[in-house]
């Protein structure tokens, strides 16, 4: 198996790259991972088993993503989407610019065919410690009914083949749980979702519900999904930052916290999104996955087994069957 990754991507790159890419290699010594980048000194002492691709260009934060896929044709980002496409790498992540990250997807490697948009899907943390995919987050900001049954059924067979959830639940984010709830968009999606006996539909879920794992794909636009991501990732922040301050007050407080610490180090591991690697760009002809743009090493690493699992579980070939039934081939 051979995973690339690219060395400029994330706020702690290549730093951060490197020190995933060494837990990796000691890992799963069966696997090659090409590091994407500049310069070959990012690399301060050979690894088994991983190998340095030299590129000459690197797409950064704020370039403008279609503009910088045209024009930076040898960085990181296009080159590594490029090798999957040719066959040089069966994964790439990135930590990097999504935009050009989706741009490149879409113009290097290209899509699945039957599927009209790639979604963005992460997998948000929830109470149970099981995880919660939700898809799109921001890749298509405006979507139409079938594009949200698509994402339901990329999202059905990636939760299923990668995470390990046996006859996935879907859900479809609403501001009601009631049939007839929402948009015309929502209402329409509804009515597709009900009808695909493929799916394991259980109806409309209000955000509220989300942290608490009622389904295990929550399906939504990428404007809806993007604000619940955000607001959740922001949430948690001012939680742990707030008990931070109250347990610190005092000398009772403090020994307060001593006690709850054991406790509250497993929910902060349970909500962290580093335990679960990346998103992957569901909907792609190749498996890419976005790491979060502020990942350390063991987000990284954790990308590397999401990629892992990607691929030695076929998901590929899972998605183009599923969509070619739909096509009634």
């Amino acid at each position: 198996m051979r995973i690339a990754i690219d060395a400029h991507g994330g706020d702690h790159a290549p730093q951060a790259v490197i020190e995933g890419v060494k837990m990796a290699s000691r890992e799963w010594p069966d696997t090659t991972i090409i590091l994407v980048g500049c310069d070959e000194s990012v690399l301060p002492e050979p690894l088994p088993g991983v190998v340095f691709k030299k590129v000459t260009e690197v797409i950064e934060p704020d370039d403008e993503p279609v503009r910088s896929v045209r024009r930076k044709k040898d960085s990181s980002i296009v080159v590594g989407c490029r090798m999957v496409k040719e066959k040089e790498a069966d994964a790439f992540i990135s930590g990097g610019n999504t935009g050009a990250l989706m741009a490149a997807g879409l113009f290097y490697t290209g899509r699945l065919p039957g599927v009209d948009r790639p979604a963005l899907a992460p997998v948000l943390p929830t109470l149970s410690g099981k995880g919660i995919l939700v898809l799109d987050v921001g890749a298509n900001p405006e979507a139409r009914a079938e594009h949200l049954h698509q994402y339901a059924k990329l999202g059905s067979v990636y939760a299923e083949r990668v995470l390990g959830f046996e006859a996935p639940r879907v859900g479809l984010l609403n501001i009601g749980t009631e049939e007839g709830k929402g948009t015309e968009l929502n209402k329409a999606a509804f009515a597709l979702f009900q009808e695909d006996e493929s799916l394991r539909f259980l109806g409309n879920v209000e955000a509220r519900e989300v942290l608490y794992g009622p389904c295990e794909v929550l399906v939504c636009d990428g404007y809806s999904g993007n604000i619940l991501l955000k607001n959740t990732e922001g949430v948690a922040k001012a939680v742990f930052d707030r008990l931070k301050q109250e347990l610190t007050q005092n000398l009772l407080t403090k020994l307060a916290g001593a006690i709850l610490k054991p406790g509250l180090k497993r929910f902060a591991k349970e909500m962290d999104y580093k335990e679960h690697g990346g998103a992957p760009l569901l909907g792609l002809a190749g498996p890419i996955i976005k790491a979060h743009g502020s990942s350390d090493a063991t987000a990284f690493f954790n990308a590397i087994r999401q990629a892992r699992r990607f691929v030695e579980n076929n998901v590929m070939v899972q998605l183009e069957a599923e969509f070619s039934r739909g096509r009634g081939e």
